[in-house]
């Protein structure tokens, strides 16, 4: 063996076994769920305080994170025309892909009607099942549009974090980004305190994890245990025809915008393995909506996108929801043997478009946002219908979940592919080999953007990144910056 090969040798990293991986005890706790919500659903019935544990755990350090990553990111552009040119990408990028989700969603539960002849008479109907849901609808739909609006604007400072309105934290911290921008570089310290602080978040975030086998039992083992036989009831033709619509979205619209992106839609779903597996097990997004910022970072895509594109997505990027919207409206049409013209149809899609957007900042976001847009159409569509999908609502939440995250980390990169920013080398190289990435050692390596740099960095000026870099560390220690480096590429060769 040559000294060289020796070396190489030596920098590569070590291989984990299987039982290291996060995934491997997801993936049991997932199975053991199962066992125990099938053979003792009395006992499954009762577990659902162990997700509900996992979640809280992760939503105490959300909007800090959220906050501090989005400012630093912001604040590291230098420029605000940039930041104002990237947050209007992202947000008409996401639309654009919701309009398909509901359009998708209307296609499909028109074409299977899975609602069709179940014959239901609304006047004989029993709608208790829906009361709780359409108070809460009712609560989140007062004063509209406007309504909507001013809810965006915190009562103060804190309360935005106090009561997690991920929205509100948002608009916080854009307008602490802009004014730290507009400060210059006497701000730095700030910037370089709210990155620390972030990577305090990301450590807690790293011990919380390792409570995310036993959230996702406890999540499986209440769904099946407490709403398992909804899945044989008249009910399981509209459950299946909402998971399909699911894959088609990813498979059709999603799927075809990585390859015009440049990159595989299989291999990125492989990347974000772990993450789907624990969203899976909790039925919410938000639990790994941290480790998701790190993925995205150490796939290429610079700090000051990801701390938009993210945690804007988490608002306004809700795809499974939207096609969750849009059949749920239409099932509950066909189950009480209404005809809803197309026109009727479209205009639906349309005010969904609107609602969707403040779903994030509800509990139970999918229903709740369903009975919301479905009161505005009452007069054609009954919302006491909702009563009809309340029993498996839990099911559906998981594929919302699902096709939310797997939308929003896509959005992510192909928002940086957009702009320029994304490092398409470093993206090859991380899907290539996924286990190049380590989340954990990301959160130590990240570092904060100088001010002074801000544009230089926006534009991938990265020396001091490729400085830094080990050949032990191509990728993670690359990420670490959260820019687009030069030099070296991932496999040690020159560009």
């Amino acid at each position: 063996m040559t000294q060289e090969t020796a070396a190489d040798a030596a920098a590569a990293p070590k291989k984990k076994r299987i039982y290291q991986h996060l995934y491997f005890w997801v993936l049991l706790g997932i199975s053991v769920g199962i066992a125990i919500g099938l053979l003792a659903p009395g006992v499954g019935a009762e577990m659902k305080w162990l997700a509900d544990l996992f979640i809280k755990l992760v939503k105490v350090v959300i909007a800090p994170t959220i906050f501090a990553t989005v400012v630093v990111g912001i604040a590291g552009m230098g420029n605000l025309a940039k930041a104002g040119g990237l947050a209007l990408r992202t947000v008409l990028y996401f639309n654009i892909t919701t309009v398909f989700a509901l359009a998708i969603g209307l296609v499909v539960v028109n074409v299977i009607q899975p609602g069709g002849g179940l014959g239901y008479d609304i006047a004989k109907f029993d709608t208790s099942a829906a009361d709780d849901t359409i108070k809460s609808a009712g609560d989140t739909d007062q004063g509209g549009l406007t309504g909507f609006v001013l809810d965006l604007v915190p009562e103060s400072f804190a309360s935005a974090f106090v009561e997690g309105k991920l929205l509100q934290v948002l608009l916080l911290a854009i307008l602490v980004a802009c004014a730290i921008t507009m400060i210059g570089r006497k701000a730095e310290p700030v910037v370089r305190a709210l990155d620390t602080f972030a990577k305090i978040m990301f450590g807690v975030i790293k011990l919380v994890m390792w409570v995310a086998p036993l959230g996702a039992m406890g999540g499986i083992a209440f769904t099946i245990g407490e709403h398992g036989s909804s899945i044989l009831g008249s009910l399981a033709s509209f459950m299946l025809s909402f998971w399909l619509t699911c894959l088609l979205f990813i498979f059709l619209v999603l799927g075809p915008i990585c390859y015009a992106a440049g990159f595989s839609l299989l291999k990125y779903i492989r990347y974000i393995k772990d993450e789907l597996l624990i969203v899976l097990g909790t039925s919410s997004s938000e639990t790994v909506l941290p480790r998701m910022i790190g993925k995205m970072e150490a796939a290429g895509t610079p700090k000051h996108v990801v701390g938009m594109t993210i945690p804007t997505g988490y608002s306004f990027n809700l795809d499974g929801t939207a096609i969750y919207m849009s059949m749920g409206a239409l099932f509950i049409a066909q189950a009480f043997g209404i005809d809803v013209p197309i026109a009727t149809q479209i205009g639906l899609l349309l005010f969904m478009l609107i609602s969707s957007n403040g779903a994030a900042g509800v509990s139970g976001a999918g229903l709740v946002t369903l009975a919301a847009s479905l009161t505005a159409f009452d007069s054609v569509i009954p919302v006491a219908g909702i009563a009809l999908i309340v029993g498996i609502d839990r099911f559906m939440s998981e594929g919302r979940a699902l096709t939310n995250l797997t939308g929003n980390g896509l959005g992510t990169l192909v928002v940086a592919r957009w702009t320029g920013a994304l490092d398409r080398e470093r993206l090859s190289y991380v899907l290539d080999n996924p286990t190049t990435v380590d989340v954990d050692e990301w959160m130590k390596e990240e570092s904060a953007p100088s001010l002074e740099k801000g544009d230089s960095a926006a534009n991938g000026d990265s020396d001091a990144t490729d400085a830094r870099r080990s050949d032990a560390e191509p990728v993670v220690a690359a990420a670490a910056a959260g820019e687009p480096h030069s030099g070296e590429g991932p496999a040690g060769t020159s560009r």
